[in-house]
Parts: C-alpha cells; structure tokens; sequence
C-alpha cells in the first residue's frame, strides 16, 4: 500500500499541477493519499485512468454527503443529474438527451457561433487591452448554450455567477461558505428554470428545453430531472467550454511557434484543439467510488474506496505520449482523455470542441498581434478544473 505525505501547498498546484502529477507518478500511477483532506487513490497513469472510466464498478457519486440536510437543494440537484447517476438511470438520461448533441446537429450552429465571435471581438477590437474570459470567452459561451436551450438573451449575464458558484461547491477545494453559495445558487437556478419551463409548457419553441418537456412521458423523466438536466447542461455549457477557449489562446500565446505554424497552416485547427485539451485539459480531476473489491495494476482497491482520477495527468503520461510536456499541434494520434471515457463521456464535446475551433479561427483572422500583458496568470483555486482567474491581452 502506498500513503506518502506531499509537501506541495493548494496554491502551487492550482498554479501549475504538472511537477505535483509526476512526483506521485514517480511513486505509482495510482498512489494512495491524502489531497485536500480527501483520502483516496490519485490516478496518474494513462492506462490505469482508461481503465477506471471504463469499468462500472468504479461508480460516480454527488460530492455531498447524501446524508446532508444542511445543503438539501444542492444535494437533491446532485442526486438527480445525470453526472452524478449509475446505471441504469444514467443510461436512461443520457439517451434523452444525446440527440440533441449529435455533429450533425451542432454544426448547424456554426454560422450562429462564428457571428458571434466576430461581433464580440469586433466589440473589444478599438481596446488594446482585453480581458478575455469576461470579454469574450464567456459571453461566446453563455449565447451559444442559450440559443440550444432557449433562454432569452438578457438572462445570460447571470450564468457566470451560477456557473462560478456551483464549479467551486463541487471542487475538492470547497469550503463551508462556497457550499453555502451553491445551495443559494441551486435555489435561484431551480426558480428560473420552474418558470422557464412552465412557460414552455404553455408555449413551446424550438429548443432543447421544448423538447425534452415533450419527450417527458417517453423517458420516464421527472420535474426533477428536468430541473437537475436543464442545471447541469447551463453549468457544463459555461465552464469546461470557456476555460477550453481561454486555456487553448494560452496555449498558443505562450508557445508562440505553434502560433505562427498555426496561422501558416489554418487546417491544423482541428488537431491544434485537441492538444489543447490534451496539454491544459479543462477537466482535470474526476471522482469515482468503488462498488466492489477491484485490483489495478497489483494495487487492491477495496469496495467504498474513493478514486481520483486525475486527467490533467494521464493526458501527460509519457508512457502514452511521446515529448508529453511539448506542445505539439501536429500530434497524431492524440487519445487524450480530456473528455473522459466509458460511459459518462462527455456530451457536449462536439459544442466545446467547434466553439474552440471558431474562437481561436476568429481570432488569427481578424488580429493581427495579440500577447499576454503578464508572463504569469492566475489559476482560479480548483483542483478538479484548470481555470484561469483572468487573462488579460494587449491586441494590435
């Protein structure tokens, strides 16, 4: 068994986790310790991370007590989203949902996301200063999950908070107050889509949130998986896909070669993305709980143990990848696990991944430098998510 202390503060694994990931890899791809109070397996190894996400007996759970009362309505949101749930109820929403994230359906959006880009940054373009995730990252992100669900625009600037709120409740950095802001949020949100919905009760459209309410007696759906469904799909919209556009122009403005390689060869942009989320994964930290005894790689894992499968780290296991530190956007084959694997996935990757290509696509055409004001950015305080605080770029 293996339990080391690690001498690394929270602050200097939010700003950079790479050395973190490889001194406990040096020890074993799946080190048992203890991380933020929350004892368990850290996962680093690619092959053992595939593995995990692939077996069922490694099952997903709400990072709330279940016992809680104190937080009931950020608990009984957690328990009733398809995120937190096990087969076969997780099969059952994830098959209601899937169609609506098909290729074939969310290219149909690209003209809608591509004059929002331009329009944002056309806003911004007479600054030499911006901010990217507020001026540009987030809006792009909160219209386009808008336009899906059927959200009015003016209801947009109140995303990031709820966003913001609800990423920290479930981080293993929470702490009592960001709990208590994630069961404000969760009843906020919870009033808005009760009206939201009830208005497309009377009243359909032609949006995701108008047909999962016709599809509801199919599917066996209930107002509270609605609720939970309509919660999630906000949240998931705003922040893996903002903290992809923001960390994949981080990539590139700090390894400006890629860059210019970039800008010379404008077909690149698809494999630039995807060592994007390979090199800075917006998911860095996924959480599972043994149902039955398991052995891993000559480790036994007991039934109830907790495992943390830390994403960041497969995606720069150099056992899988060669030059794993080097940015690299020619870098074929790249199975990074950015969007997980098995069963839960991630639905939304196609959105992320077309959002990304089109904001990065936007910004080669139309500016013709950009830099970072700072050599040094600041991380937001999460472990389970790579997401900076701000970016601030000068444009010319």
């Amino acid at each position: 068994m293996i339990s080391q202390h690690m001498n690394r503060s929270t602050l200097d694994i939010v700003q950079n986790p790479y050395p973190f990931y490889e001194e406990i890899r040096s020890i074993h791809p799946v080190y048992k310790g203890n991380l933020l109070k929350y004892p368990g397996w850290y996962v680093t190894g690619y092959e053992e991370a595939v593995a995990i996400l692939k077996d069922d007996r490694f099952q997903t759970r709400i990072p709330l007590p279940e016992t809680t009362k104190k937080y009931e309505a950020l608990k009984d949101i957690q328990q009733h989203m398809m995120l937190f749930k096990n087969p076969p109820d997780h099969a059952r929403l994830r098959m209601l949902v899937s169609h609506h994230f098909t290729p074939h359906r969310i290219e149909k959006y690209r003209p809608f996301i591509e004059k929002i880009a331009k329009d944002l940054l056309n806003e911004t373009k007479n600054n030499k200063k911006i901010e990217v995730i507020s001026d540009f990252a987030y809006p792009l992100a909160s219209l386009v999950i808008a336009k899906i669900m059927g959200i009015p625009d003016d209801h947009t600037n109140i995303f990031r908070e709820w966003a913001l709120n609800l990423i920290q409740s479930i981080d293993l950095t929470r702490s009592r107050r960001s709990i208590v802001d994630g069961n404000k949020t969760t009843l906020k949100m919870l009033s808005f889509f009760k009206d939201l919905i009830h208005t497309r009760r009377q009243s359909p459209e032609n949006d995701l949130v108008s047909e999962l309410i016709q599809q509801e007696k199919d599917w066996k759906l209930t107002e509270e998986e609605l609720l939970a469904t309509s919660v999630l799909l906000v949240i998931a919209g705003h922040e893996t896909t903002v903290n992809l556009m923001s960390n994949s122009l981080y990539c590139f403005l700090t390894n400006p070669k890629a860059y210019h390689k970039l800008i010379e060869n404008p077909y690149l942009i698809e494999s630039s993305i995807e060592e994007c989320l390979r090199y800075e994964s917006p998911t860095q930290m996924v959480a599972r709980v043994a149902s039955s005894d398991v052995e891993l790689n000559k480790i036994q894992i007991k039934k109830g143990d907790h495992v943390y499968v830390l994403i960041g780290a497969a995606n720069r296991d150099p056992k899988q990848f060669s030059n794993a530190d080097v940015f690299d956007i020619t870098r074929h084959p790249n199975p990074h696990l950015a969007f997980g694997s098995g069963i839960h996935f991630c639905l939304g990757s196609t959105l992320a991944r077309l959002e990304a290509q089109i904001a990065i696509q936007t910004i080669l055409q139309n500016v013709e430098n950009i830099y970072l004001v700072t050599k040094e950015v600041k991380w937001r305080k999460l472990v389970g998510f790579r997401a900076m605080k701000e970016m601030q770029v000068h444009l010319d």
